[in-house]
């Protein structure tokens, strides 16, 4: 993939700060990114909206997909949340790229939270985890969605356990401290990361 530009991923587990620390990172003046937020909208692509009718018909009518329907289907079967996924997971990466390769500067920083489960880490150049205590991360994530702690941790059972799995050679940012704390930490890595490049 021929770029014009750095490619840096932010990831880490849910409730782990991802969204505050892509708004340290654009309030420097750097292009961001969110796969969520593609994500959100991926099922208007036309190629999407034809594959999904195609593995799951009943949850398509005209060009719209019912959610609900969707979510109780894929959740009840791994099988097919892995279709869904291989349908979902490559058009929104392409989006994503594409949209950092338009992105104006040196460097373009996407926030990706499933960059280890779909072993997408290999398409940037650098890659920045967030670590923060696992219940803090769980309480963190219940109260922004106004849902109960043991709904967040059966969301966090089929996701990439960061502290069981090696992310040796990444950037590491531990979210242990307060706002100031993290937002100092953040600088000093993109100072590390923008000042490596230009060396």
């Amino acid at each position: 993939m021929k770029r014009n530009k750095l490619y840096v991923a932010v990831t880490g587990g849910i409730g782990s700060g991802k969204s505050t620390v892509m708004q340290i990172i654009k309030e420097q003046g750097y292009p961001v990114f969110s796969a969520d937020e593609i994500a959100r909208h991926i099922y208007e692509e036309e190629d999407v909206l034809e594959q999904m009718w195609l593995a799951f018909p009943d949850c398509v009518s005209g060009r719209t997909i019912d959610r609900q329907k969707l979510a109780k289907q894929v959740f009840a079967d791994s099988e097919k949340l892995k279709l869904l996924d291989s349908i979902t997971h490559p058009a929104v990466m392409k989006k994503l790229y594409a949209l950092m390769e338009q992105s104006e500067g040196a460097a373009a920083f996407a926030e990706v939270p499933l960059l280890f489960e779909g072993n997408y880490q290999k398409d940037f150049d650098r890659v920045i985890v967030l670590l923060r205590d696992k219940e803090k991360r769980i309480l963190a994530a219940a109260e922004r969605d106004g849902v109960s702690a043991d709904s967040i941790r059966a969301r966090t059972e089929h996701q990439f356990d960061y502290e069981k799995n090696s992310i040796i050679g990444h950037t590491l940012i531990y979210n242990d401290g307060d706002l100031p704390a993290l937002r100092r930490r953040v600088l000093e890595v993109l100072n590390e990361i923008i000042g490596k490049e230009n060396n």
